[in-house]
């Protein structure tokens, strides 16, 4: 069976790449680290229909499914999109919570929920169900973390909310999505990182040679570029998985996450080596790109989550 884009999600990914580009550069994140994001990515991505790509048509929405959104998410990581993506179109949408920006603490890390300082809406779990919380329903306490740029918190609702579901099936679902779309980003975040590497590994000279001609960087990069290509498939699956409903939807993101974020971490390892002394700093871009990689290598569920998960569901 084969895993690739046709014709129309192509196109709604290069629709997003071109306003990610534009809209969304390495300045916009980097402007995120110390104040709110500029909402002209999401905005136009939300002109776009990118936010209701999973809500019926009746509704307002594209009326598609997964499989349309995931190349977009995927966009999204690759520019490191300061805002909730994952969150308010794969999980909230699908859920009925149409149109804000929305922060939740389903597979939130240590209970540190992502876009806490700025989301419109908190979509929140309680009890075995998630109830919906406008802004100003909660108390945000920010917390500082590796990535600034997703001001994040710990937040305490002060009212009781709405219930948006009871239905124990329809929370994990959600949480699926939540995974589905996290790794699609660590995918986005590993393509920029290998870009950026291999930018430098052609400039970069080293007596009279781009570094990029020496074995030992081709095979850095070569090894994560591998990585990167056996994630690409795991993802799409686990995105076809969900939208058609098969018994192995959950085992297929958790597979996704884990080789998604060894993508990640192969090809910043590589990155930061390939790129020297440069590449610690605070100045240069690939900081903004490395870790959110870290950030979201951790959400989601870690690791070793994931492999467990596996494993069970396979009765290892």
């Amino acid at each position: 069976m084969r895993f690739a884009l046709d014709e129309d999600r192509e196109a709604l990914r290069s629709t997003a790449r071109e306003l990610l580009t534009e809209l969304c550069p390495a300045s916009a994140v980097r402007a995120a680290w110390t104040g709110v994001p500029d909402d002209a990515a999401w905005n136009a991505l939300a002109d776009i229909g990118a936010l209701a790509v999973l809500v019926p048509e009746p509704d307002g929405g594209l009326g598609l499914d997964e499989t349309y959104l995931v190349p977009v998410v995927e966009e999204a990581g690759r520019a490191a999109l300061p805002h909730p993506l994952t969150v308010t179109a794969l999980v909230a949408a699908p859920l009925g919570v149409v149109g804000p920006t929305v922060a939740t603490d389903l597979g939130a890390a240590g209970s540190v929920v992502a876009s806490a300082g700025f989301a419109e809406c908190f979509l929140l779990v309680s009890g075995g169900g998630l109830r919906l919380y406008e802004a100003h329903e909660v108390d945000v306490e920010p917390v500082e973390t590796v990535d600034a740029s997703r001001h994040c918190g710990r937040v305490r609702p002060r009212t009781g909310g709405r219930s948006v579901t009871e239905d124990p099936d329809a929370v994990a679902a959600a949480f699926d999505r939540g995974v589905l779309g996290t790794a699609a980003e660590l995918l986005g975040l590993s393509r920029t990182m290998l870009e950026l590497t291999v930018d430098y590994a052609t400039q970069r000279h080293q007596f009279g040679k781009p570094i990029g001609s020496f074995q030992a960087v081709k095979h850095h990069l070569a090894n994560a570029r591998l990585e990167i290509e056996f994630a690409v498939p795991a993802v799409l699956y686990a995105a076809y998985a969900i939208a058609h409903g098969q018994p192995d939807a959950s085992r297929s993101v958790s597979q996704a996450k884990w080789l998604a974020g060894r993508a990640a971490a192969v090809a910043g390892r590589a990155a930061l080596q390939c790129h020297g002394a440069i590449g610690y700093t605070t100045e240069h871009d690939l900081h903004l790109y490395l870790k959110r990689s870290w950030a979201l290598a951790r959400a989601w569920g870690s690791a070793d989550f994931h492999a467990d998960r596996v494993a069970a569901s396979i009765r290892l």
